[in-house]
């Protein structure tokens, strides 16, 4: 007999955000335009014996340079939900843009987990040309390639079993190996789709953010993340404000900086 899954507790601590307006996150715009606002998360997963993170966000220097508000070290602020990064093993990065790894060196043990593709693409050819190289910081992409040569980053080509209870799945589209995270929690497996989906209405409506390497590849990329999960309500976007207000704080000192994400949403 199989034994049982493990059960995780799933978090999102908010660490930066911006203004913004609905036009600049569909392709083609939007005709009812106005504002949008965008969040910046990193994902925690808690077990009885098992600690990993999702993305390690961008630190305040990039913040200043690309005109974020940048509202705490995503890392340094681990211990407010009883981690501290040292001890972390395991770093999921969804994808190399530069929101999504730039505290790596902050993890000064940690494998780090990525789509082999995602790597090929952020070193390979397309990089001489700034529209797709404007995601991409390049001290992080070189920081992640030098620890590869030291043997700390996993490369993956398809879905993996992480962990009993934790998948990886390759969903490209937003970028060329950008991948999802599945968790087994209390109410079921939790999809965090980090940028396959900005905010909930680009799933919903089938209405891509203007961010992307391949249309085609991001919107079945949406169908995958729709199969791994048991509804949409277990589908986590990458930066939508709403996850905010959907899902409730750990504790009342954490309002507006942490959510539990493996409890039901409020709606």
């Amino acid at each position: 007999m199989n034994a049982p899954l493990p059960v995780y507790e799933v978090f999102a601590l908010r660490y930066a955000t911006r203004e913004a307006r609905r036009a600049e996150h569909f392709i083609g715009g939007d005709p009812h335009d106005g504002p949008m606002p965008m969040d910046y998360f990193v994902w925690l997963i808690r077990g009885p014996e098992r600690v990993v993170v999702v993305d390690s966000g961008f630190t305040a220097e990039i913040a200043a340079q690309r005109r974020r508000t940048y509202l705490r070290c995503p890392v340094d602020s681990l211990p407010l939900l009883g981690v501290v990064a040292a001890d972390v093993k395991d770093v999921v990065l969804t994808h190399l843009h530069y929101d999504h790894v730039g505290s790596f060196h902050k993890f000064p043990t940690a494998q780090f987990h990525l789509q082999e593709s995602d790597l090929h693409f952020a070193v390979g050819r397309h990089m001489r040309y700034s529209h797709m190289a404007h995601p991409y910081e390049v001290e992080d992409v070189v920081g992640i390639v030098r620890l590869n040569y030291r043997g700390r980053v996993g490369l993956y080509n398809g879905m993996v079993e992480l962990a009993p209870g934790i998948t990886l799945h390759p969903a490209p589209g937003h970028s060329a190996g950008l991948q999802f995270v599945r968790v087994n929690t209390a109410r079921g497996w939790v999809v965090l789709a980090s940028d396959v989906s900005h905010f909930y209405e680009n799933i919903e409506t089938g209405r891509p953010f203007p961010v992307c390497v391949s249309v085609a590849d991001m919107l079945e990329s949406y169908d995958r993340v729709r199969a791994a999960a048991p509804s949409p309500a277990h589908i986590i976007p990458g930066h939508d404000p709403l996850v905010m207000r959907r899902y409730p704080a750990p504790s009342p000192e954490l309002e507006g900086i942490a959510v539990r994400l493996d409890v039901p949403p409020r709606d």
